[in-house]
């Protein structure tokens, strides 16, 4: 049918005029399951046990499995829907399907069932396939082509998709962000998805244990990208400062500056400095960095994150000594 942007989805749900398929793609995991969860949605809540299937077809490893679960999913979609104008079936890893195994003679019936299904779905259900990576050059992904809608997920046209995307990736992270907040990150890293992604992260690091998250947060995390030098970041850590700690932190290793050359002084500062700033984060500090540089040795995680970590640590040592 057509290849639709996800802002575009979002408005045919709110008007209620779905298509009968649709095929969310794309390694934005988040917004694939936010935009899955609006499509339920679209049922109200005390109808939705009722009208929304949410099927996983992970599982279907061999033939006699995609034989029963392809059976299960066209039984739900055949289904009409029970005192509601529309039934949702939500198929979750559903690249199992569009790449799937023909084991025996039930699976491939079972997938010509499917096959019909696309290419003939009753009106009153909307289908919606949710998929990681897809082989397109499969014959159901070329079958989808023409009879669904595919959604490519984690893709920023404008300013408003990625405020969009900002507040689900908060919300997933058990949080809620201000609108303004959202558009002052927004505007700082405009539809860069990985720059939006580390901003996000790093303002999700600085916030924790907040439920939500205020335009000072934003502007404390995402101020002006000036590096002032080379030790701004552990000067923000002596004053307590985690916000523009991190802000340093990541303009340090935008620079090009190597993880272990920040972990070295990390390092030097808790030897040098902790034990008159901060007594009792000394010995928790030694072990942050010991954890951290063996992580980093034996890639356990993003450096950059690992090093977010421990710079939110040794702020969250130094802000409980000024408190003492």
């Amino acid at each position: 049918m057509a290849v639709a942007t996800v802002a575009a989805v979002r408005a045919q749900i709110d008007a209620g005029q779905t298509d009968p398929v649709y095929l969310l793609v794309g390694e934005d995991e988040v917004e694939k399951s936010a935009l899955a969860g609006q499509f339920a949605e679209m049922v109200e809540e005390g109808l939705r046990a009722f009208n929304v299937e949410r099927i996983h077809a992970g599982e279907w490893t061999t033939g006699d499995k995609l034989s029963d679960g392809v059976g299960g999913l066209i039984a739900a979609a055949r289904t009409l829907p029970m005192t509601a104008p529309r039934r949702l079936v939500i198929v979750l890893q559903a690249e199992a399907i569009i790449a799937p195994k023909r084991e025996s003679d039930a699976a491939t019936r079972a997938l010509d069932a499917f096959e019909a299904l696309l290419k003939w779905p009753d009106r009153e259900t909307t289908i919606v396939l949710v998929a990681s990576s897809v082989d397109r050059r499969t014959r159901f992904f070329k079958l989808l082509q023409k009879t669904a809608t595919i959604v490519e997920c984690g893709v920023i046209a404008d300013q408003a998709d990625a405020e969009r995307w900002i507040r689900n990736r908060v919300a997933a992270g058990g949080m809620e962000i201000e609108p303004a907040a959202a558009r002052a990150l927004a505007q700082r890293a405009g539809p860069d998805l990985k720059r939006l992604r580390s901003e996000v992260d790093r303002l999700l690091l600085y916030a924790l244990g907040q439920k939500r998250i205020g335009i000072d947060d934003a502007r404390a995390v995402a101020g002006p990208a000036a590096l002032q030098d080379d030790w701004a970041m552990a000067n923000a850590i002596e004053a307590g400062q985690p916000g523009e700690a991190l802000r340093q932190l990541a303009l340090t290793l935008d620079a090009g500056a190597a993880p272990e050359m920040i972990l070295g002084q990390l390092g030097w500062l808790v030897r040098a400095k902790f034990p008159n700033l901060a007594p009792a984060g000394v010995g928790p500090g030694v072990e942050w960095l010991f954890r951290t540089d063996l992580d980093l040795k034996r890639s356990a995680g993003d450096p950059r994150i690992l090093l977010e970590r421990l710079v939110v640590e040794l702020c969250g040592a130094r802000r409980g000594a000024r408190r003492v």
